[in-house]
């Protein structure tokens, strides 16, 4: 990590804090405001939800204390943040033109609102931090790219597991270690039949969304960041789901490695998940020298080629800041899709699905995600995860099988929609 608590401390002997608007005041973006009020020269100063009152909650529970005021205006929150105050708002467009912002988070954990917030970002020329990875895997490969043509920086959020992995990833890959494969430890037992009314009694235990944890629980959200760090790193699933193989800290050097070695691979350059392995994410690196090998063993790392680099912890929105420092000192990103996507995120239906029923939400109860490589979805005309929502079965698809686009009625149209066929015809795709 670049020297960010310097540069904080230089920013606040000159009285030039780094401004963030946060788009939705849930959990993830609460965290996000209150940890912001640990730090130095570094704010939320406007929060945004869709009532003033969730807005205002965001400054609730802050060491250093926040006076909240109402804006309706980029110029009243402009206003108000001159004055010293922060601002509770509902209007994203407000919170994101004033011109004091130097960045913008979306924490509101939806897909169609993380595309819509993005935009509107960059047409203010204001980093955005995104925190809906369903969104990225959806269409990052294009956010990124409109991102860089209005010269800002657009970025997966530190703290979750992609970027950690990300982290790891391009550490072995600058000291030129191979990579050999990248993944993540499954936090929650896995249940691919998962539904919020499975997992009801746990999520009120838990105080978290029954549909959230079934998101979790079902493993969706493991085929989507994996495939956020496939599109970010060009490594691939192994396998159209990935293996997902038992393993413990100790043992991952000797599973997550080629069938030739031992492993569970085919190839070499993979991502994957292991079960027994929570809640950190680790890179497998490799190399034949035998000078390094030595010097590897001395210091407690084995005898090779393989090397287990693993870190035990991500902080989720408690890191985020990081994300915004990045971009704003050094115009970096913690994780960004590379300019073709690598992988997908692809549907898979839970149960048998009948032609005019209407498709819900990622961890209900029609369909889960999985993962393929960009290349095999696209010969079969697979449906990406993120697009699924509101989608009509034209035709029966059996439990157990992929939905392709020949087995839907596009919901309504949406920005969400307009982005992908964008990014599609960037690649020759057509939706």
């Amino acid at each position: 990590m670049n020297a960010v608590d310097e540069k904080l401390l230089e920013r606040e002997r000159e009285g030039r804090p780094i401004r963030v608007a946060l788009i939705g005041a849930g959990q993830m973006g609460v965290e996000i405001a209150t940890q912001a009020g640990e730090m130095v020269a570094f704010d939320v100063v406007v929060a945004v939800d869709l009532t003033i009152e969730r807005a205002a909650a965001a400054f609730a529970d802050r060491t250093r204390r926040a006076d909240v005021v109402q804006a309706k205006t980029a110029d009243d929150v402009e206003k108000a943040i001159q004055s010293g105050k922060h601002v509770a708002t509902t209007d994203y467009r407000a919170a994101i033109a004033a011109p004091s912002i130097d960045a913008v988070v979306d924490a509101t954990g939806s897909v169609e609102m993380g595309a819509i917030v993005a935009l509107e970002a960059f047409e203010h020329k204001k980093h955005v931090v995104m925190m809906s990875v369903e969104c990225d895997v959806t269409i990052g490969a294009v956010l990124n790219r409109f991102a860089r043509q209005a010269g800002v920086v657009y970025t997966l959020a530190a703290g979750d597991e992609p970027a950690a992995i990300v982290e790891l990833y391009r550490f072995a890959r600058t000291l030129g270690f191979e990579i050999v494969s990248a993944g993540k430890g499954k936090n929650n037992p896995l249940n691919i039949y998962s539904t919020p009314e499975t997992e009801r009694e746990k999520a009120e235990k838990r105080k978290m969304n029954p549909r959230m944890l079934s998101e979790f629980v079902d493993g969706s959200k493991t085929a989507i960041e994996m495939t956020a760090v496939s599109n970010a790193t060009g490594l691939v699933p192994d396998v159209r789901g990935m293996h997902g193989a038992r393993a413990t800290v100790e043992t991952i050097g000797s599973v997550f490695i080629p069938k030739a070695d031992g492993g569970v691979f085919s190839r070499s350059g993979v991502v994957d998940f292991a079960i027994g392995v929570h809640p950190g994410v680790f890179v497998i690196a490799k190399t034949l020298n035998a000078r390094i090998r030595d010097g590897m063993s001395q210091r407690d790392m084995g005898a090779g080629p393989y090397y287990p680099l693993f870190r035990p912890y991500h902080l989720c929105s408690v890191e985020v800041p990081h994300s915004v420092c990045q971009a704003v000192f050094y115009n970096e990103s913690t994780g960004n899709p590379l300019p073709v996507p690598t992988s997908e995120c692809i549907t898979i239906a839970k149960r048998d699905l009948e032609p005019g029923e209407t498709l819900d939400g990622i961890g209900e109860y029609c369909y889960r995600g999985s993962i393929d490589t960009y290349a095999v979805a696209r010969k079969e005309k697979l449906l990406p995860l993120g697009l699924a929502r509101n989608c009509v079965m034209k035709r029966a698809v059996k439990k157990d099988n992929a939905i392709t686009y020949d087995d839907v009625t596009i919901g309504p149209e949406t920005v969400l929609w307009q982005l992908r066929r964008i990014q599609d015809a960037l690649h020759g795709d057509a939706v």
